[in-house]
């Protein structure tokens, strides 16, 4: 074989290996790709469901059922109750 033939051999073997690892990083980065998707999947359900406990929790009811029974608190009668305006005075109209 001449060189010309061995120069031309060498550059599609090389051609070749180049083929192989460019496949193999695209294989790789596709699974880390799918990977990171499926990742993003479970923290959007998980997110979901944080908001809904979030509500639950937050719900008016439930806070005052257990301001009334854990923790003894009740309305104040009107008797003690006063209303404050900031701003503009307010006069009683007769």
């Amino acid at each position: 074989m001449s060189r010309g033939h061995l120069f031309l051999l060498l550059l599609v073997v090389l051609s070749a290996l180049g083929v192989v690892t460019s496949q193999h990083r695209a294989r790789k980065a596709f699974v880390a790709l799918e990977q990171a998707q499926a990742r993003q999947r479970q923290l959007e359900v998980e997110w979901g469901q944080l908001q809904l406990e979030q509500s639950t929790w937050a719900m008016h009811a439930r806070v005052e059922k257990i301001a009334t029974a854990q923790l003894q608190m009740q309305l104040p009668d009107a008797a003690h109750t006063r209303v404050v305006f900031t701003g503009k005075s307010v006069e009683a109209q007769p």
